[in-house]
């Protein structure tokens, strides 16, 4: 299948596909307690069967056009990745979303790949409105939304369970203009 080189330090975005279970479940045990701080993805995939399940949803997902999900892999490991969690294509809506094992925190490996993820979305499949959903706890999150341009449309009050406890969920969002806007300032060199 493709990869898509995230820049010079070899790290790569690729489809993350049914037959990746067993390296996805790896990748999950690496990274179960950090990612697992504020999305259910660590809960959901605990062992092999859960794995598959969890990536054919997301091929059935995908096939449907409704939704999307990539890995990042750094150094031939993988350790994170970025997903359509929802897409309505008549809508012109999406729902974008992300997580990463600690050991490839701090090196903008999700943003990159968020670009790559938003860019497809807008130019080849004509979503309008981007929408990134954080709790309101998660900083990394939220500057990752920062970082891709959008506005914070708000925050969704004790929102979520998880894990026992009512998370507050903040909305951010982005458009189509203003991220086409983005993009073109930060291939003139006026933005990161």
């Amino acid at each position: 299948m493709y990869a898509i080189p995230l820049g010079d330090d070899g790290a790569e975005l690729r489809p993350l596909e049914p037959w990746r279970a067993q390296e996805f479940l790896a990748h999950m045990d690496r990274g179960r307690e950090f990612i697992g701080q504020y999305i259910t993805l660590a809960d959901a995939v605990t062992d092999l069967e859960s794995s598959r399940s969890f990536l054919l949803g997301y091929a059935d997902k995908a096939a449907a056009d409704t939704g999307r999900i990539h890995g990042i892999w750094a150094d031939g490991t993988l350790v994170g990745g970025v997903l359509f969690r929802t897409m309505d294509i008549a809508q012109g809506t999406a729902e974008a979303g992300c997580w990463l094992e600690p050991a490839a925190a701090g090196r903008g490996l999700v943003t990159r790949a968020a670009r790559v993820l938003i860019d497809w979305a807008v130019e080849e499949r004509g979503i309008h409105r981007v929408e990134w959903l954080a709790a309101a706890a998660n900083g990394a999150s939220i500057a990752v939304a920062r970082r891709l341009g959008m506005t914070r449309d708000g925050v969704l009050r004790e929102y979520r369970l998880h894990r026992g406890e009512r998370l507050d969920i903040e909305v951010w969002s982005v458009l189509a203009p203003r991220w086409r806007a983005d993009r073109q300032a930060r291939r003139a060199g006026h933005g990161s």
